[in-house]
């Protein structure tokens, strides 16, 4: 049995197709009517994409509605760490049907790298009245209960009790949280950032009306906390925490226990 993503990338292909496709939840084959064993959709074209790149520590996992479209619907990179750990690198879930933000680019059509080296301030706007999170270019499809039961299904099948991952944002946190992920680092940064934005705190008192994304009122809810500490109001940068989940458990944490979106 394949312990490591080193095994997944050497198995036979058909044998490793059968089993990163237990990655792809069944609702996206159904919603947008790609056959779950062709990977074709309704205009024959091939909607699934696997990289395995022999003696390399990581495999990605593309789900389209159509190639054509400019997003795919779900992309999924998972490594093997230096302690041969299973971890979720990075995953996006667009729905494809929704209106885009171009966040991930500057008015210039430059990469933001998720507003870490330049922002589109315009497009971040939009995309925080629609109600989207910082990062994201379309809303999602509400699948992380889905997925996580994926994760725990296709780790727990290959002998893992663990795996982990280091969520990019604050909301991403909040959100892996509350489908039971715990902490190896940060756990004490998120408490502090959930105390002081309640009434006293510093953050709180930095929601002044200085900008769209300092409003008073936004550390009532995650997406507003989320925009601005996007918007830089805590003293340093957001640097991602370490987390895990435990297969088959939830760990029940929850920094901010009064949560709201």
């Amino acid at each position: 049995m394949a312990k490591t993503v080193y095994d997944i990338n050497q198995m036979p292909e058909e044998e490793r197709t059968r089993l990163l496709t237990r990655l792809i939840p069944d609702v996206l084959f159904e919603r947008f009517g790609v056959d779950r064993k062709t990977f074709l959709n309704s205009r024959w074209k091939r909607c699934v994409k696997f990289v395995t790149p022999h003696r390399m520590p990581f495999f990605q996992i593309e789900f389209w509605r159509d190639p054509d479209d400019r997003d795919p619907v779900m992309f999924l990179d998972v490594s093997t760490t230096s302690f041969s750990q299973m971890e979720i690198s990075f995953i996006v879930v667009n729905d494809p049907d929704s209106e885009r933000f171009n966040v991930d680019v500057d008015e210039e059509g430059r990469e933001t790298y998720f507003g870490t080296v330049r922002r589109n301030i315009k497009e971040e706007l939009r995309a925080m009245e629609a109600g989207l999170a910082p990062g994201q270019v379309r809303r999602g499809l509400r699948l992380m209960k889905h997925l996580v039961k994926i994760w725990d299904d296709f780790f727990g099948f290959l002998g893992h009790k663990y795996y982990f991952l280091e969520p990019l944002g604050y909301y991403s946190a909040i959100i892996y949280e509350i489908h039971g992920f715990n902490y190896i680092t940060g756990k004490e940064r998120m408490k502090y950032i959930d105390r002081e934005f309640r009434p006293g705190g510093i953050l709180y008192s930095r929601l002044d009306d200085s900008s769209p994304f300092r409003r008073k009122g936004m550390e009532k809810t995650v997406r507003g906390r989320a925009w601005a500490i996007h918007d830089g109001i805590m003293d340093d940068p957001w640097v991602s925490p370490k987390m895990y989940k435990t297969v088959g458990v939830h760990a029940g944490v929850l920094t901010f226990p009064d949560y709201q979106f």
